[in-house]
């Protein structure tokens, strides 16, 4: 298969249907760094060590990078989304199916944008890829056991070993920095967070970034004809297109989410946000390099919670911490069902 950027280029201006997988998908992407990003960057915000708009082009820049180096660095990621289910050897029907599974997660991720609760990108996507596949191929047949158990393990690891780092993490600094004087720690953390929030949202980037591309690489197969894109090198001009999107989306910002994540459910003190923001990055790092997708918002929250209990739990707002559990266990079956009606609903027209 040729995945030359020309032969994209053509690929659209001939096939409809590409070109709205690529809008769809792109779509997604922005939506991606518009809502799920901020989380990166919201203890940064919030403690002040950054002003809402500096920490949001830093990031954009950070998603950036992230995006484009990991990719080239360790594409294993990409490669469990897009063997996750199996769409059939119809690829028009494929076609379809992804399509939808696409426009649900626009759909469910700017609904809970509106009200300021952060949503996990990837959950939905995962969610939406199969409840079209489930539609198209009428069962569960469709969808890779194998590949799924890995989102089940980055389920787990990203609430357990989030929270266990962000505590060992901040227990060791308070114990490092108790003969320290208060403000000079104040003018050190201030700086340090600056770089964890930079490495937070690095990750963030080769993490989420990875996951649509490659949905988008699995929807350019369709186009020519392949029904599947195992073996297959990601392009760099695909990576570099993502990167950009991506970084597009964050500039936009997000600061209910900063809001909610920062501040709403543990009040953090510089030192506490530095440790939140290595904690949650050393998780995406290690998640990235064994190909385990994982919600970078799961990561990030539980790392803040890891962080709050160093001092008592009663330092974390248990209130906010269920509204955010809540939306994650509804985003399978609900992103899901909206997948599968919406992909029986463009099949049938087209």
């Amino acid at each position: 298969m040729d995945v030359s950027f020309l032969n994209f280029w053509g690929g659209i201006l001939e096939n409809p249907m590409l070109l709205i997988t690529v809008l769809f998908t792109l779509g997604v992407i922005f939506v991606n760094g518009w809502t799920d990003a901020p989380n990166a960057i919201a203890t940064c915000v919030t403690t002040r060590c950054l002003s809402p708009r500096k920490a949001i082009i830093m990031s954009a820049v950070f998603n950036f990078f992230g995006v484009f180096i990991m990719t080239q660095i360790n594409s294993s990621v990409a490669s469990t989304i897009s063997n996750m289910v199996d769409f059939g050897v119809d690829t028009h029907n494929a076609m379809i199916a992804l399509c939808a599974a696409l426009f649900s997660i626009v759909v469910y991720s700017v609904a809970a944008s509106f009200f300021g609760i952060p949503t996990s990108e990837s959950h939905s996507l995962i969610a939406g890829l199969s409840g079209a596949a489930i539609a198209i191929q009428h069962g569960t047949g469709g969808i890779n056991g194998s590949e799924w158990v890995k989102v089940l393990y980055g389920l787990v690891l990203s609430l357990v070993l989030g929270f266990l780092t962000g505590w060992i993490v901040c227990k060791v600094i308070t114990i490092i920095c108790q003969g320290i004087e208060r403000r000079a720690a104040n003018s050190f953390f201030r700086y340090a967070q600056i770089a964890g929030a930079a490495a937070m949202s690095f990750m963030h980037g080769a993490q989420d970034g990875q996951k649509f591309i490659g949905v988008l690489f699995l929807g350019i197969a369709f186009a020519n004809g392949q029904n599947s894109v195992t073996g297959m090198a990601i392009p760099v001009w695909l990576m570099l297109l993502c990167s950009i999107v991506m970084a597009l989306g964050t500039s936009v910002g997000g600061e209910k989410i900063i809001k909610s994540v920062g501040m709403d459910m543990v009040k953090l003190e510089r030192y506490q946000g530095f440790a939140a923001d290595v904690s949650g990055a050393l998780c995406l790092l290690y998640s990235s390099l064994f190909g385990i997708p994982v919600s970078t918002t799961h990561t990030k929250t539980s790392s803040i919670m890891g962080v709050g209990a160093v001092k008592r739990l009663s330092a974390i707002n248990f209130g906010v911490v269920k509204d955010m559990m809540l939306t994650w266990i509804f985003t399978f079956p609900g992103c899901g069902f909206i997948s599968f009606v919406i992909a029986k609903i463009f099949m049938y027209i087209f």
